[in-house]
């Protein structure tokens, strides 16, 4: 590597120096100087030549250098001059890669150079050295690798490439197996768009070879100790994918063409065929059983990286103790969205970060050189799709689509690569889409040209059957039976597929740990659980986790801290949210449940309430006090990256690998949610209706309106009630630490597991009259409602029905102005709504004559919107007191929310609606202000 350093700076006269000091002592030079010089003076002695001039740099070592200098160029930059696209010519850089751009000519092609040694070919001509470096670099494979910072892994790509010049040499037999798979995946292809006319399935033509080389993969990963593959792609080639790879039946796949899988008493509303998953055990030819997963994905492209990756890593630390060697996630990208959506870029940043590394992942994209109807000139400025690889320093390989050997040579070589430094590989097929964006789209509207040369080019079953034929592998009557007799199989599948009427299924999802969870019926969801624990193991927890070792020094502040928790457990016995949560937590570890929590600033928490983990005052050494429980179940926290949408995307994931674990991901603020929208909406609120998959995950979304403005006052309770249906998710907004302590007890206490939104509190986290006494732990539940304990039901006038932080401050009012006739119930619940409970309430309040819904959120925002629906025709008869509906989730000035504040709190206690006076409101807000001010 130090010769290199000089090749480009032209320093001739330090190599005379260095060429000097050789002469007198070979050991006072870099070893790889003493080969060179060595090569030099042998190359010398054999023609006889001068050395030229005394104190000069003899012509030859400066050709020698040039040719160095010729090697390097071709590793860095041969890629550029590949013939990796199947259907057109390449753009042209410079400078090229001919002799005069590294001083070299054709007067010095028969020339000797010594420099050869550096490819490990011993001195060698000059046109032999350019040979090698073409065939290698500059062929059907390009190679961009030199940017890795680590020598090893460069000369390890180096030493496996070029002595077999990137050339295949697979055997007869696997030449065969790989014209199978590549005819399962053309014949396929064809066998639907000729069967199902007009039917969109996102076909994989012009890709076909694809399915060869995941082949490849499976069969070459399970050789090196891999036993389970996960796998995420977005719809184009899914079908044939979940066909010829995941072995899901044809038959089944014509059902579905043929609309068999649609179940009229099923509430399972389904998804179109290219978007669904499926898990599988394939057997390898060597006789090793592998594990196949792909996930289901909607139609935002790229969504479902970070999903693959949480389960990926979820199966490695709960069923591969931490070894990364036996599973490996695969991710299928396409052109336009690896190089176009950010998601990509915030899963590669997770490559080698502690609580989201997966050991290396392996990325093949699809290069149509195309999107929808965008060229790729209009879709990214790199100048290729997988630029983005290299901020993370993965290699790129880059192969022509119609070279079936050459791409299962290059998969194989990154399935090593990853099992040698669990690191990330990019392959990028350059192919093309045969069709449109689907079989009924006209592509030739937007891309004439190009679509001109595709119609004119032979699909790769064709150029590859040409090939084996050339080479004497099989015979043209052998390629014609392999197509004729799969043909055979799929019209055999089709024909029978038509004469069944059965409902046809994939494979359950309720495998491995989710062995006896189920999907719950609404009785189910409705029903309580027992989540109270023993007032022995409550204080046993207590006390172990506010026990600060004596030979660690902690911040003073801390130590206080832990002190006044420790007096809540041994003296008080009243636990603030704080020591509530981390009960909730040490209780699940007891009994055997991993706790994962992850997000940004988690182990302290943002509003410095949690302080899970603990710095030490004189070290960056951490300590936490949840890992001194005796219990084999970990507890796992993690400050994730600056991203919301892919860590929220690989915690769910991560829960839905192991539903036995509880896995929380908490949003900075709760606002914060709007960048992983997309994961709320096609994954977390859905994929039990589209995909029959249940999910734990527990999202906390910090919420409140405490005059932090706009951004940091709404998590936008009203996006997710605007999801609820069919009981697939829970809301939340509670008030105790109590009732937080049984609900999240309860995610993982019952049969079925469904996601949990919780909008956590900011000030409650240090309210006086926020806490819960030590039997609200030991006796009590959650409660899905809390009815108000401060009133006579007979003398209450008016209900307000409420959710969070605001029942304290409403509760101040009603305590300072002694209201006996109005009473609080905070609705701890929002979803699925404890209708039947209010309905109590009201029946309870017979005298009451007004019941409102009160709420700090815009009146178009909050749960009031989901309310109104709700209760529209229930005799409940519920109206609203709330902030006036606004574009903005909150004023950002203090003197206005305070204002809002008031007369929300002041409106809840006023006269009755339509005996209110302006001036009444005005006096009422007045003496607010002044309490507020005192």
């Amino acid at each position: 590597m130090d010769r290199l350093n000089y090749i480009n700076s032209g320093n001739a006269a330090y190599i005379n120096e260095l060429y000097g000091a050789y002469q007198q002592d070979p050991e006072s030079v870099d070893f790889g100087w003493q080969k060179f010089f060595e090569g030099f003076e042998f190359g010398q002695s054999a023609d006889g030549a001068a050395t030229g001039a005394a104190g000069s740099t003899p012509e030859h070592v400066l050709k020698e250098i040039n040719v160095l200098n010729m090697i390097d160029g071709y590793r860095s930059r041969g890629h550029l001059f590949t013939k990796t696209n199947p259907v057109r010519e390449r753009r042209q850089y410079f400078p090229g890669k001919e002799l005069e751009t590294f001083g070299l000519s054709d007067a010095d092609l028969d020339t000797v150079f010594n420099a050869g040694v550096e490819l490990g070919m011993g001195p060698a001509k000059l046109s032999d050295i350019r040979q090698m470096l073409e065939d290698t670099y500059c062929q059907t494979i390009g190679a961009e690798y030199k940017y890795m910072r680590n020598p090893i892994k460069v000369k390890w790509f180096e030493e496996r490439m070029e002595p077999k010049r990137n050339t295949p040499n697979f055997t007869a037999d696997e030449k065969k197996q790989m014209l199978n798979k590549l005819n399962q995946a053309v014949i396929f292809e064809s066998f639907l768009g000729t069967k199902f006319l007009g039917q969109k399935r996102f076909s994989l033509e012009g890709a076909e070879a694809l399915i060869p080389a995941l082949n490849s993969v499976i069969v070459n990963g399970a050789d090196l100790g891999i036993e389970e593959f996960t796998i995420g792609m977005a719809h184009r080639g899914r079908l044939n994918v979940l066909a010829n790879i995941m072995e899901k039946s044809y038959k089944e796949i014509f059902a579905e063409f043929q609309g068999k899988n649609y179940d009229e008493d099923s509430s399972h509303g389904g998804d179109v065929k290219y978007h669904l998953g499926y898990s599988t055990d394939v057997a390898t030819q060597s006789g090793k059983k592998v594990h196949l997963s792909l996930c289901p994905n909607p139609s935002h492209l790229e969504t479902v990286d970070p999903v693959v990756e949480g389960l990926t890593r979820s199966k490695i630390d709960f069923k591969y103790n931490g070894d990364y060697n036996k599973i490996a996630p695969i991710l299928i990208h396409g052109d336009a969205s690896v190089a176009g959506q950010g998601i990509v870029y915030e899963v590669l940043q997770m490559e080698k970060l502690d609580g989201y590394r997966t050991g290396g992942t392996i990325h093949l994209v699809i290069n149509n050189q195309i999107g929808f109807t965008t060229n790729y000139k209009d879709a990214r400025s790199s100048t290729y799709c997988t630029d983005v690889a290299k901020t993370v320093l993965a290699p790129v390989f880059h192969v022509n689509g119609d070279d079936v050997e050459a791409l299962a040579y290059v998969i194989n070589l990154a399935m090593e690569y990853r099992q040698t430094f669990n690191g990330d590989v990019f392959i990028d097929i350059l192919c093309y889409r045969r069709f449109g964006h689907n079989e009924s789209d006209e592509p030739k509207f937007t891309q004439p040209v190009l679509y001109k040369a595709i119609e004119a080019h032979p699909n790769p079953l064709e150029i590859y059957k040409q090939k084996l034929i050339g080479e004497a592998v099989l015979d043209d009557a052998g390629a014609k039976k392999v197509e004729t007799d799969f043909r055979a199989v799929l019209q055999k599948d089709l024909d029978e597929s038509k004469s069944e009427d059965r409902f046809l299924e994939s494979k359950p999802m309720f495998l491995g740990a989710w062995q006896g969870l189920h999907l719950a019926t609404d009785k189910e969801v409705a029903a309580t659980q027992d989540t109270a624990i023993s007032e022995k193991e409550l204080t046993e927890i207590g006390m172990k986790i506010t026990e600060l070792p004596k030979d660690k020094a902690f911040f003073k502040k801390i130590e206080k801290l832990f002190e006044d928790r420790r007096k809540m457990v041994t003296d008080t016995k009243i636990f603030d949210w704080a020591m509530g949560e981390q009960m909730a937590y040490g209780s699940l570890l007891k009994d055997g449940h991993p706790v994962r929590l992850s997000g940004e600033d988690v182990k302290r928490g943002t509003f410095s309430h949690r302080h899970a983990v603990l710095t030490l005052v004189d070290s960056e050494d951490e300590y936490t006090p949840l890992d001194t429980l005796d219990t084999e179940a970990k507890f796992s926290i993690y400050n994730s990256l600056l991203s919301e949408y892919g860590v929220l995307g690989f915690e769910y994931g991560y829960a839905l690998a192991n539903p036995n674990a509880l896995t929380i991901w908490e949003a900075q603020f709760g606002d914060f949610l709007n960048g992983a929208q997309i994961i709320v909406d096609q994954y977390i609120a859905s994929s039990e209706t589209k995909w029959q998959r249940g999910n734990g995950l527990v999202l906390l979304l910090p919420h409140g309106f405490e005059g932090q403005g706009p951004e940091h006052s709404s998590a936008r309770i009203e996006r997710f009630m605007e999801l609820c249906a069919d009981n697939n998710i829970q809301v939340a907004n509670v008030t105790t630490p109590a009732n937080f302590f049984h609900m999240m007890r309860r995610q993982l206490k019952r049969d079925f597991r469904k996601p949990l939104v919780v909008f956590s509190p900011k000030s409650l986290l240090r309210h006086p009259a926020c806490v819960s006494p030590m039997k609200d732990f030991t006796e009590g539940k959650f409660q899905e409602l809390i009815d108000d304990n401060y009133v006579d039901a007979k003398k209450v006038k008016r209900v307000l029905f409420v959710s969070g932080k605001l029942y304290y401050e409403l509760l101040d009012k009603q305590q300072l102005d002694k209201r006996k006739d109005v009473a609080i119930v905070r609705v701890e619940q929002l979803y699925p709504t404890p209708v039947v409970q209010m309905q109590k309430i009201k029946a309870k309040y017979s005298n009451a004559t007004e019941f409102f819904w009160v709420q700090e959120e815009p009146e178009n925002m909050g749960a009031w919107p989901y309310m109104l629906r709700k209760f529209r025709n229930n005799d409940l008869q519920l109206d609203v007191i709330s902030r006036k509906e606004s574009a903005s989730t909150a004023t950002g000035y203090a003197k206005q929310h305070t204002s809002q504040q008031l007369y929300i709190i002041s409106k809840a206690f006023d006269a009755p609606v339509g005996k209110t006076t302006k001036e009444k409101v005005n006096a009422t807000t007045a003496k607010m202000a002044h309490v507020a001010a005192d």
